[in-house]
């Protein structure tokens, strides 16, 4: 099949998905309609965050996969999520590792208003939650033991409730952090403590309100990735929740003990993705869809061969220029394993995922979710139709350039067509979801009645 026909069939099958209304408005099609030929813009460069699951940039640079598509990358380390953010939208940087809701919220207006995209999810799974040695040891009498007398995974919240019942009784606030109001870890650490009865607060924008904090009976707050160890070292804050290695050097640094993975809160859960402004999109086309190709061989070559590649993976991580952690730390989460209390380490071959299980495709369900998430913590203030949470997520996540890209990988042999969603049939929605820590089901199609299950958290016609 010629190229031009490959691509027309990926553009006409975003136009099915989302209607021609929706598609005219974006321009999507006509910019996409193109034969691939040279990148239109060949030096990049590309911001991250140092965390494990920045792997996938880091890849494709090292092994070559960028300059495969004649394009010429240099890799930013960034201070934070917002000053990464804000590099994409001034153009200081071409696109960046980004947490899923950065380009949701943005494009919604939530903070910085701009409109984003993503070709391509990085990875799946990947987070923890952490609590420092004095909580953990105030945790332990509420968890179930097993046989051999270890704790009895995955600890819900449950364990956590007469803690911080008691700092409240104290008059003392029970402070956590998490890396940034739109990020997976502020929605995985309220779904887990709400799911044991323990009110994260709310956010209500429309008053001036941005703390979160509104009735909130934990306290969260922003720390940035790679401080999260210092602050919880320091007693400013009694946990967390980040991606690795940062849950893991607590434990290196016996200063704290992971309790709970995003695995274990939600069974394999999108967690990063790769953002563009949409105007980058639409001027660079060609380009687009060659780094998009780049990424996906190196989400490949992460997971091939049952993660024979980790090791060499955690090697290029551990250098100074990426996540600068030891490799000792690094491995301990990314080959196959996660240690929780100090000695303590299972078994978790899924805890980094950025491939298999359609780890990288964009589907519109995972945007939704997060937008779930946004509207039960009042970052979106009042009820929206489930068409605004289809049609909004259809901005954002962009499989249109996905299968475009993987179907010119597939017809050059280098990956072959199972390893990807059936593009003929695929409409961006994964089948409902069943394994979280609060056995809620997640039907993607259904938000308004997925928000309203919830016993804590905004419902249908609630507005602060």
């Amino acid at each position: 099949m010629q190229w031009t026909q490959v691509y027309r069939r990926a553009a006409s099958g975003f136009v099915k998905a989302i209607g021609a209304a929706a598609a005219l408005a974006l321009g999507s099609a006509a910019a996409f309609s193109a034969e691939l030929g040279y990148p239109e813009k060949e030096e990049l460069t590309f911001g991250f965050i140092k965390l494990t699951d920045m792997a996938p940039i880091a890849i494709a640079y090292e092994k070559g996969f960028f300059e495969d598509e004649g394009l010429y990358v240099t890799i930013e380390a960034q201070a934070n999520w917002k000053v990464l953010l804000d590099g994409v939208i001034d153009g200081r940087l071409d696109g960046a590792h980004m947490l899923a809701g950065q380009p949701i919220a943005a494009t919604m207006g939530f903070g910085t208003e701009a409109e984003i995209i993503t070709p391509f999810s990085m990875d799946l799974n990947g987070n923890g939650i952490t609590v420092s040695n004095e909580i953990w040891q105030q945790m332990k009498p509420n968890i179930p033991k097993m046989e051999n007398g270890l704790p009895q995974h995955p600890i819900k919240a449950d364990a956590l409730k007469p803690v911080v019942d008691k700092y409240r009784a104290d008059g003392r606030p029970f402070n956590m952090g998490m890396v940034f109001p739109v990020s997976t870890h502020n929605y995985e650490l309220r779904y887990w403590l709400a799911a044991g009865g323990i009110h994260p607060g709310y956010y209500a924008p429309h008053k001036g309100d941005i703390s979160g904090q509104i009735d909130a009976e934990a306290l969260l707050s922003v720390t940035p990735p790679p401080q999260m160890p210092a602050t919880l070292e320091a007693g400013t804050i009694y946990g967390y929740c980040v991606g690795e290695p940062w849950n893991q050097q607590a434990v290196f640094k016996d200063i704290g003990v992971p309790v709970v993975t995003d695995y274990e809160i939600w069974k394999d859960n999108p967690e990063k993705v790769f953002g563009i402004t949409r105007a980058f999109a639409e001027k660079y086309p060609n380009t687009t869809i060659r780094l998009t190709r780049a990424l996906i061989r190196a989400a490949m070559w992460l997971d091939e061969n049952n993660n024979a590649n980790r090791p060499e993976a955690v090697e290029i991580l551990s250098r100074s220029e990426y996540v600068g952690a030891d490799y000792e730390v690094i491995a301990n989460s990314m080959t196959g394993t996660f240690e929780y209390e100090k000695g303590d380490k299972r078994s978790v071959p899924d805890f980094n995922v950025f491939f298999r299980y359609n780890a990288t495709y964009p589907y519109y369900s995972d945007a939704i979710w997060y937008l779930t998430q946004m509207r039960r913590w009042g970052q979106i203030p009042e009820d929206k139709s489930d068409d605004w949470y289809s049609d909004l997520a259809a901005r954002v996540y962009r499989p249109d350039i996905y299968e475009a890209a993987a179907r010119s990988l597939i017809a050059d042999g280098l990956a072959a067509a199972e390893q990807f969603p059936d593009f003929e049939s695929e409409d961006g929605y994964r089948e409902p979801q069943t394994h979280f820590i609060d056995g809620i089901v997640y039907n993607g199609h259904k938000p308004n009645e997925y928000i309203d299950k919830f016993p804590i958290g905004l419902k249908s016609g609630q507005k602060l």
